[in-house]
């Protein structure tokens, strides 16, 4: 599992048809299975570059097999929406029993994102499940379950997607909220007790290193406070350009500091790849700072971790066990209060270690406080005010409130928090907030669909007339995430 990575093995090649452009997507080269040894592949190369006449392209043509490299999905007629995910679950299956290039194997079958996504990817796997729900595909609910298990297990954790050059970082930890979902569906608590070695595994790869941390430091995914309290933030354990966007980081690093890649990585492990959230002047990419800042979504998923953990501890009496992780729930649950509760503007937002302040970037993050039902009711009232005056448009709730061009900030509007957006106002009692966040949003689903036949990764929740953009790679069709939210909406 931990193998060395094979991108490595073909550097020169690697680094060679990246900076020739030769795909307009830079994924296209990671994805590629080689067709003989590489060692082969290697020698032939280094014989043949130097001819006259040598066609890099069709040289790598002729030894990787790209099949497989884009989910395709072609209808000669247009379904309702309903059948067409239905469909869809079916046509977005994958095995990976054995590794294929860069693929990692994992035990059972799962659902990819689509388009140029196709591979099983964590956090999206969540909002896939969501859909799976309510289709009643309760098998693949606990086959994505049981491949996150296996990873946690056999890497330490779950990577960002199941690719050997992912295993530098994670995603949002998700396992938690996996497994409650996995409960409302079955009514079986002892998944709780079958995965609490899981959840203990996952914990453990968060809070690494804490145990070395001095006041106002970090190390890895950890960070003490000046005044001693402990928070998390993303963090990736490599500091180089990303294989699959290596031509664009690389031109991106000029004139930036020396942890310009991990923090550009760093950023990829929250999801948020990329966001005004994490710039420092909030317009350019080459300020990113993602390390200098702990996450209000990333420290709330923690606290469900660990109530979770407390949980599955008292289901097998294990007192000492549920007595630690009640603590630390109870402990992060007021760090959360204190450290990313904004008092100047009413609203949850993520803080600099550096600055010992909150982050001025206004972002959708918001939610997850709300969504977890951490907040109280005075912050909860003060979110949804914000929420509606500042997030939702016609189109859906957009990320963030700067339109940097980036594809994580306004104007669009992403599956996964159209679900919080709803779930938050929801436990609050926002009834009708909460409907709205559903029907802007599922009502541009349908308008996209309509026109395109197409359900999108991502769309724009200003203009519902254009497919949204921005970010490093054109909009993708399929799409896992959009497909769980919106079947799980309706449903609601």
């Amino acid at each position: 599992m931990n193998k060395q990575l094979y991108i490595n093995e073909i550097q020169v090649l690697f680094d060679d048809v990246q900076r020739a452009r030769i795909f307009e997507d830079q994924k296209m080269m990671t994805d590629a299975v080689p067709m003989f040894p590489v060692s082969e592949i290697n020698a032939e190369y280094e014989k043949k570059k130097g001819n006259e006449g040598f066609d890099l392209k069709d040289f790598v043509m002729t030894n990787f097999d790209f099949l497989g490299a884009r989910v395709s999905i072609r209808r000669d007629e247009q379904l309702p929406i309903e059948q067409h995910i239905e469909k869809l679950w079916d046509e977005l299956t994958r095995t990976a029993y054995e590794e294929k290039g860069t693929l990692l194997k994992l035990p059972k079958p799962y659902i990819v994102p689509g388009g140029r996504f196709n591979e099983f990817f964590y956090w999206d796997s969540y909002f896939i499940m969501l859909g799976l729900q309510v289709s009643g595909r309760t098998e693949m609910m606990e086959n994505i379950i049981e491949n996150c298990s296996y990873l946690i297990q056999n890497v330490g954790f779950v990577p960002n997607a199941s690719r050997t050059h992912f295993l530098s970082r994670s995603q949002p930890p998700y396992f938690s909220l996996m497994l409650d979902l996995l409960f409302e569906t079955t009514g079986d608590e002892s998944i709780y007790i079958k995965y609490h070695d899981t959840l203990e595994k996952e914990y453990a790869f968060w809070m690494n290193g804490e145990e070395w941390l001095e006041n106002d430091s970090s190390v890895k995914r950890v960070a003490k406070t000046k005044d001693g309290d402990v928070l998390n933030r993303y963090y990736d354990a490599e500091n180089a350009p990303r294989p699959e966007s290596y031509l664009i980081d690389i031109e991106d690093s000029e004139n930036t500091g020396e942890e310009f890649y991990r923090n550009i990585r760093s950023a990829c492990e929250s999801g948020w790849d990329f966001s005004s959230r994490w710039f420092a002047d909030g317009e350019y990419i080459q300020t990113i700072e993602t390390l200098n800042i702990a996450e209000v979504d990333l420290n709330s998923l923690l606290w469900h971790l660990e109530k979770t953990l407390a949980k599955s501890s008292a289901l097998q009496n294990l007192t000492e066990k549920e007595n630690y992780f009640t603590e630390r729930a109870a402990r992060r649950r007021q760090m959360i209060n204190t450290y990313f509760w904004d008092e100047n503007t009413e609203c949850f937002k993520d803080y600099h270690l550096k600055k010992h302040k909150n982050t001025p970037s206004e972002h959708i993050a918001a939610l997850y406080p709300l969504f977890l039902e951490l907040a109280d009711a005075q912050q909860a009232e003060a979110v949804a005010k914000i929420i509606a005056e500042k997030f939702l448009y016609q189109g859906g709730l957009v990320t963030t409130t700067k339109n940097s061009g980036q594809q994580w900030d306004l104007p669009n509007a992403w599956a996964p928090y159209q679900w919080l957006g709803f779930k938050a106002m929801k436990n609050y009692g926002y009834d009708e907030l909460a409907e709205k966040i559903k029907n802007n949003w599922c009502g541009n689903v349908e308008r996209v669909y309509s026109n395109t036949g197409k359900l999108m990764e991502k769309y724009n929740a200003l203009d519902t007339e254009t497919i949204a953009g921005g970010g490093e790679y054109p909009n993708q069709d399929g799409f896992g995430w959009t497909n769980g939210v919106y079947l799980k909406l309706k449903q609601n």
